[in-house]
């Protein structure tokens, strides 16, 4: 049989496959078959029902009385989603103690914020081992596996230990840093090496594909040997760059039908003529809220005209409040926008409205479509799709302007964004004064480009371009 035909077999027999995702949390929809809000979780249930398969991982419940119970298993339509408790050390350990407490911080170049403890990281280990033995028996000789995110870095190294053969792809959401910072890390050889066990690692950007082939060449380890293609030890893998989307085209339908809705027509009335700067952000030190406010503050200052003509809305759900970084950094924030509110605000008029919840998705994008500015600047981030989403919601005729950090990944693909340093307050002031005073057809010649990108590369295509190659 010719070359090609044999490989044509392989992509047909690949695409029949079952497809068996992993992740820390594990979306299940409502039983009513309400889709999830996320998209990830819409492309990857695309996938799913397309091609039959498992999606495993934590239910969120934790068991207080020995070990976990047997899986919880619930079928939606083709999809068989496979959920486990964790004990309460496991969780302390594994979630809140290794993964969130020296993956994360590591990950965002936060040194200062990393903390090692041997049993946390036994906990790491375990709990992934865990998995692996809870989800070795639902797994077919023909499956495709797909594991998402830091939390489960050993999982393939275990699944191997075990004998499975399957082809086995691991996709990283947040960022990888460079080898002086990783190998602070006192196991960061033991991280390597669980990667090298998968037959394709995926990473958000070029720069973190970068990163991570020069800390296998730092530490001896391995090489890049070609195209995507990498050594380490006996293993040969490859790695790409796979930025991640957004349902570009539902987003942008759902932002127009949210001009409508109740809540953004009562918001569009409290800030009268006022134009708006929205901020989204889970609580997190990584997201740059607090210079983000002293930017803010600065342009106010320096800008007069601006003065009682603005409003900034920062939207801050609370994350990780078990943590102690994660409290003290609430109490920050709420400070740090009350003490700006109290020294420029007026009877009628305050310039920074500070939420500390969520907002459903449709109130969301109907906020995004309102905003003159989208203010989006991170210290570090793997992605950041709030960026895209600003961008997918905004009115053809009169859009807003996307304020970017340089250090998110959607940097890399946004080229009509004003992009800054988050570090230099100065200069993102700057960037908001440029924003709100840009004339209609540089607005529209930067949205216009953005957008056509986000609609070529949705989400859609990150999980079929992903999977492609890890059929390849």
């Amino acid at each position: 049989m010719p070359a090609d035909c044999v490989l044509f077999s392989n992509e047909r027999n690949f695409i029949l496959s079952r497809l068996v995702v992993v992740s820390n949390r594990v979306p299940v929809p409502e039983k009513k078959g309400a889709a999830s809000a996320g998209g990830l979780a819409v492309a990857l249930e695309a996938a799913l029902e397309k091609r039959g398969g498992i999606w495993m991982g934590w239910s969120g419940k934790i068991s207080d009385e020995g070990e976990p119970g047997p899986l919880s298993i619930e079928e939606r339509g083709n999809i068989t989603y496979a959920l486990t408790d964790l004990t309460s050390k496991d969780v302390d350990e594994y979630y809140f103690g290794f993964a969130n407490r020296m993956l994360w911080p590591i990950c965002h170049y936060r040194l200062d914020l990393a903390e090692y403890g041997r049993t946390e990281m036994a906990g790491y280990f375990r709990v992934n081992r865990f998995f692996a033995h809870r989800l070795a028996p639902l797994i077919e000789p023909d499956d495709v596996v797909w594991v998402h995110d830091y939390h489960l870095i050993p999982l393939a190294a275990e699944l191997r230990q075990m004998g499975l053969k399957n082809r086995i792809g691991f996709f990283l959401h947040i960022p990888w840093p460079p080898a002086d910072v990783l190998f602070a890390m006192p196991v960061h050889e033991e991280i390597m090496r669980g990667l090298a066990a998968y037959d394709l690692v995926g990473f958000q950007t070029d720069h973190d594909l970068e990163n991570f082939a020069g800390c296998l060449r730092r530490e001896g380890m391995g090489d890049m040997i070609g195209e995507g293609r990498f050594t380490a030890g006996e293993r040969m893998f490859r790695g790409g760059a796979y930025p991640i989307g957004i349902e570009t085209a539902a987003f942008a339908e759902f932002a127009r039908s949210a001009d409508s809705h109740s809540m953004v027509q009562k918001a569009r009335r409290s800030i009268e003529d006022r134009s708006l700067i929205i901020g989204v952000d889970r609580l997190d030190y990584s997201k740059g809220i607090t210079q983000r406010i002293d930017a803010f503050e600065h342009f106010v200052t320096n800008n007069p005209a601006h003065q009682r003509k603005v409003t900034y809305l920062q939207i801050t759900p609370k994350s990780r409040s078990e943590v102690p970084e994660y409290e003290a950094m609430q109490r920050m924030v709420a400070e740090q926008a009350g003490r700006v509110n109290g020294a420029l605000g007026t009877v009628d008029w305050v310039p920074i409205r500070y939420i500390n919840r969520s907002v459903s998705r449709p109130v969301l994008a109907g906020l995004y479509r309102l905003a003159k500015v989208g203010l989006v600047t991170p210290l570090r981030d793997g992605m950041n799709l709030v960026a895209k989403e600003y961008v997918a919601a905004q009115n053809p005729d009169d859009p807003g302007v996307l304020v970017l950090s340089r250090f998110a990944g959607a940097a890399r693909e946004l080229k009509g964004a004003l992009l800054v340093n988050p570090y230099d307050i100065v200069g993102t002031s700057n960037a908001l004064a440029r924003g709100l005073n840009m004339p209609l057809d540089e607005r529209r010649d930067r949205w216009g480009r953005m957008m056509e990108h986000l609609l070529e590369h949705d989400v859609l295509r990150w999980c079929d371009d992903f999977l492609g190659d890890l059929a390849a």
